[in-house]
């Protein structure tokens, strides 16, 4: 199996490549026929949601930048 990556994309989608399925709240799986990698709506513009459709081009910005969590809190 193939590791899954995610990129954050500068003013827009997070791009999803590898081997994945996206199900909704309910469980139930989106049909993605085939595809290994396609964009995922960060803007909540997209008509297509959750998938992007492009929508971000008119306004949405964001510069992502990686930095580190801080360490998971145990008990």
């Amino acid at each position: 199996m193939s590791k899954t990556k995610l990129t954050i994309n500068r003013n827009g989608s997070i791009k999803i490549e590898g081997d994945f399925e996206i199900t909704d709240c309910e469980g139930k799986t989106y049909g993605l026929e085939g595809r290994t990698a396609l964009g995922l709506c960060r803007c909540g513009l997209s008509v297509n949601k959750p998938f992007c459709d492009g929508s971000h081009r008119n306004g949405f910005e964001h510069e992502s930048a990686a930095f580190d969590l801080p360490p998971m809190k145990t008990k």
